[in-house]
């Protein structure tokens, strides 16, 4: 590990992570020129924030530049019916098959698909299937889309922490995904019967999730229900919601569909290039 790493995991994780993230979404969709353009400034100095592609240039907050829009086109979406898109800006992290009820966050690190759902019959049903986890950094596009035409079926949210989902993090606390805040949407593919679990997780600073399949923001204030009926259908590359900052997304899928041939840990990823193959 590195001192930069070492120091990253102490600033974010040795901290009020709760009061911080909360702070951060009472802060951040403050629109005051001066302080959005102050933050937004340092932003840009201190990382390899990207606004290019963005559909407007000036943000009225830092919420507002956190879940910018693209511009028409920056994110083709791959048209083959047979390929599952990514959901989101990413990078692509540990990947592979459910064994036992079993994946992992990072080597060495195994957590149970049961106690991520939070519900043991659901991850019966995709034992030997494959997951994949795609972290969002905190300058990347924060929206996230369709893998595929689809039907969302169910929305559990499960409360929890807000720890860093940054690698060094995921080396060192372990069942990480299973004590942060997400919701574990349960979708289900157009024209056929297979299922497909999408997970949001909440980090630190991610001051909500906004599901547009529910018309609801999840947060740490949230006080349920947390068990959410839907019923909404989506094209494949279409919106369905963002994070407020930076995240994870887990994609897990049935025996049957398998990891696109150029999937690789480490890839950085976008909205709809090729991530699962049926």
């Amino acid at each position: 590990m590195t001192l930069s790493e070492d120091l990253s995991f102490l600033l974010t994780n040795r901290v009020p992570r709760r009061a911080l993230t909360r702070f951060m979404g009472w802060l951040s969709p403050i629109e005051q020129p001066l302080v959005s353009r102050a933050a937004l400034g340092l932003w840009k100095a201190f990382s390899d924030l990207d606004l290019s592609d963005a559909k407007k240039q000036e943000f009225r907050s830092i919420q507002d530049c956190f879940t910018r829009e693209l511009r028409e086109g920056a994110r083709p979406i791959h048209a083959d019916p047979a390929v599952l898109t990514s959901p989101c800006d990413g990078i692509v992290g540990a990947h592979g098959v459910v064994s036992d009820g079993t994946v992992v966050q990072a080597k060495g690190f195994p957590y149970t698909l049961a106690e991520l759902l939070g519900d043991a019959a659901l991850a019966r049903r995709y034992e030997g299937g494959h997951f994949v986890t795609l972290r969002i950094t905190p300058t990347m596009y924060h929206r996230f889309h369709a893998p595929a035409d689809l039907r969302v079926e169910h929305v559990t949210y499960i409360s929890g922490d807000t720890w860093n989902v940054y690698p060094i993090a995921l080396e060192r606390v372990e069942r990480l995904f299973c004590r942060n805040e997400r919701a574990v949407l349960r979708c289900r593919l157009a024209g056929g019967d297979t299922p497909l679990l999408l997970v949001p997780v909440a980090a630190i600073l991610v001051a909500s999730i906004r599901l547009h399949c529910a018309d609801v923001l999840l947060h740490l204030k949230y006080r349920g229900p947390n068990e959410i009926a839907c019923d909404a259908s989506y094209t494949k590359g279409q919106e369905m919601g963002w994070f407020q900052h930076g995240s994870t997304i887990i994609a897990i899928v049935p025996p049957g569909v398998g990891l696109h041939e150029s999937l690789r840990d480490g890839l950085r990823i976008r909205v709809g290039q090729p991530l699962l193959r049926i």
